[in-house]
Protein backbone atom coordinates (compact mmCIF):
# COMPACT_ATOMS: atom_id res chain seq x y z
CA UNK A 1 0.00 0.00 0.00
CA UNK A 2 1.38 3.39 -0.96
CA UNK A 3 1.94 6.21 1.49
CA UNK A 4 -0.81 8.25 -0.19
CA UNK A 5 -3.29 5.41 0.31
CA UNK A 6 -2.44 5.18 3.99
CA UNK A 7 -2.69 8.94 4.38
CA UNK A 8 -6.03 9.00 2.58
CA UNK A 9 -7.44 6.30 4.85
CA UNK A 10 -6.16 8.12 7.93
CA UNK A 11 -7.75 11.37 6.75
CA UNK A 12 -11.12 9.71 6.16
CA UNK A 13 -11.02 7.99 9.54
CA UNK A 14 -10.10 11.23 11.26
CA UNK A 15 -12.85 13.37 9.75
CA UNK A 16 -15.55 10.76 10.32
CA UNK A 17 -14.58 9.11 13.58
CA UNK A 18 -12.16 11.57 15.20
CA UNK A 19 -12.97 13.92 18.03
CA UNK A 20 -15.52 16.49 17.06
CA UNK A 21 -18.70 18.29 17.97
CA UNK A 22 -20.93 16.78 15.26
CA UNK A 23 -22.11 13.21 15.86
CA UNK A 24 -20.16 10.62 13.83
CA UNK A 25 -23.39 9.50 12.11
CA UNK A 26 -23.95 13.04 10.83
CA UNK A 27 -20.33 13.33 9.74
CA UNK A 28 -20.63 10.00 7.88
CA UNK A 29 -23.87 11.12 6.19
CA UNK A 30 -22.21 14.37 5.10
CA UNK A 31 -19.14 12.45 3.87
CA UNK A 32 -21.39 10.09 1.87
CA UNK A 33 -23.74 12.89 0.81
CA UNK A 34 -26.63 10.60 1.65
CA UNK A 35 -29.40 10.31 4.19
CA UNK A 36 -29.53 13.98 5.16
CA UNK A 37 -32.70 15.92 5.79
CA UNK A 38 -33.28 19.54 4.91
CA UNK A 39 -31.68 22.01 5.25
CA UNK A 40 -28.45 20.01 5.65
CA UNK A 41 -29.01 18.13 2.40
CA UNK A 42 -29.03 21.36 0.39
CA UNK A 43 -25.86 22.64 2.04
CA UNK A 44 -23.97 19.36 1.66
CA UNK A 45 -25.03 18.89 -1.96
CA UNK A 46 -23.82 22.40 -2.74
CA UNK A 47 -20.50 21.79 -0.98
CA UNK A 48 -20.01 18.53 -2.88
CA UNK A 49 -21.14 19.66 -6.32
CA UNK A 50 -21.00 23.47 -6.54
CA UNK A 51 -19.19 24.90 -3.53
CA UNK A 52 -19.18 28.38 -5.02
CA UNK A 53 -22.98 28.41 -4.69
CA UNK A 54 -23.00 28.06 -0.89
CA UNK A 55 -24.63 31.15 0.61
CA UNK A 56 -24.87 32.72 4.02
CA UNK A 57 -28.53 31.69 3.93
CA UNK A 58 -27.57 28.01 3.53
CA UNK A 59 -25.39 28.23 6.63
CA UNK A 60 -28.03 30.19 8.55
CA UNK A 61 -30.66 27.57 7.72
CA UNK A 62 -28.50 24.79 9.12
CA UNK A 63 -27.71 26.89 12.18
CA UNK A 64 -31.46 27.51 12.67
CA UNK A 65 -31.99 23.74 12.48
CA UNK A 66 -29.90 23.45 15.64
CA UNK A 67 -26.28 22.94 14.60
CA UNK A 68 -23.50 24.99 16.13
CA UNK A 69 -20.83 26.78 14.09
CA UNK A 70 -18.34 24.01 14.96
CA UNK A 71 -20.75 21.28 13.87
CA UNK A 72 -21.48 23.08 10.60
CA UNK A 73 -17.76 23.44 9.93
CA UNK A 74 -17.22 19.73 10.59
CA UNK A 75 -19.99 18.55 8.29
CA UNK A 76 -18.81 20.89 5.53
CA UNK A 77 -15.29 19.46 5.85
CA UNK A 78 -16.72 15.93 5.78
CA UNK A 79 -18.72 16.74 2.64
CA UNK A 80 -15.68 18.19 0.89
CA UNK A 81 -13.42 15.29 1.86
CA UNK A 82 -16.13 12.81 0.87
CA UNK A 83 -16.49 14.33 -2.59
CA UNK A 84 -12.71 14.49 -3.03
CA UNK A 85 -12.48 10.84 -1.95
CA UNK A 86 -15.09 9.78 -4.50
CA UNK A 87 -13.20 11.64 -7.22
CA UNK A 88 -9.89 10.16 -6.07
CA UNK A 89 -11.31 6.63 -6.10
CA UNK A 90 -12.82 7.16 -9.56
CA UNK A 91 -9.54 8.51 -10.89
CA UNK A 92 -7.62 5.52 -9.52
CA UNK A 93 -10.15 3.14 -11.09
CA UNK A 94 -9.88 4.92 -14.45
CA UNK A 95 -6.09 4.83 -14.27
CA UNK A 96 -6.13 1.15 -13.37
CA UNK A 97 -8.50 0.44 -16.26
CA UNK A 98 -6.31 2.34 -18.69
CA UNK A 99 -3.10 0.68 -17.59
CA UNK A 100 -4.47 -2.76 -16.77
CA UNK A 101 -3.25 -2.48 -13.18
CA UNK A 102 -5.17 -3.31 -10.07
CA UNK A 103 -6.76 -0.30 -8.34
CA UNK A 104 -6.89 0.60 -4.64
Amino acid sequence: MSDITQLHRALVARVIDGDGQAPPELRRAAFDNAGLGEPMRTLIEKVADHAYRVTDEDIAAVRAAGLSEDQIFEIVVCAAVGQASRQYTSALAALAGATGERGV
